[in-house]
């Protein structure tokens, strides 16, 4: 067994997926795929809060000369805030401050 296998930041195959290109991941390290469950941050109006969402399609995007990861997701409705979201319309939104859930909910 490898050094990187018996690591808690391991991917499937015992790789470092924070150095591995191809892989989008969430700050945790974990590997994003379509259909998991995620959570994020999403403003409504002047406010934030933290919604769980399904993972539609996962992406980069170059902008400013960086590549960013894109994950295009719709929304559960299990969110927080006391007001109801009015759509559940699926968007795209940087996997910058993205949470892994749980894998594979919606394959």
């Amino acid at each position: 067994m490898s050094a990187a296998a018996g690591s808690a930041l391991t991917t499937k195959t015992g790789a470092s997926p924070l150095g591995k290109r191809g892989v989008v991941a969430d700050y945790a390290g974990e590997e994003l795929y379509p259909g998991d469950l995620v959570a994020y941050a999403a403003r409504q109006g002047n406010r934030v809060r933290v919604t769980d969402a399904v993972v539609l399609k996962v992406t980069t995007a170059l902008e400013g000369g960086r590549l960013r990861p894109m994950l295009k997701v719709r929304p559960t409705g299990t969110e927080s805030g006391f007001t109801a979201r009015r759509s559940l319309r699926a968007e795209w939104i940087s996997a910058e401050h993205v949470r892994l859930i749980q894998p594979g909910v919606a394959v």
